[in-house]
């Protein structure tokens, strides 16, 4: 690592910040892609079907549940 940047701790917050949006900002792309995929079988109206919408939310649901499982599994080892 280069060492002016060890010395400069708000310049490694700021890092590990954006490292952290990327990966919320993946996460969220992937969540939506897969989501969409398995819930919506047409092209939408103006609003989701009340089907369409539960499923969203329950997908969405699964999808952060076994995120934080996976999370917590790579912490403890």
């Amino acid at each position: 690592m280069d060492p002016n940047l060890a010395n400069n701790p708000e310049l490694l917050q700021f890092l590990n910040q954006e490292k952290e949006r990327a990966m919320v900002n993946e996460m969220v792309a992937k969540l939506t892609s897969v989501c969409w995929d398995k819930c919506i079988t047409s092209s939408p109206g103006s609003k989701f079907s009340s089907s369409e919408t539960s499923c969203l939310t329950h997908c969405a649901q699964r999808y952060m549940d076994m995120s934080m499982i996976i999370m917590k599994r790579f912490q403890s080892q």
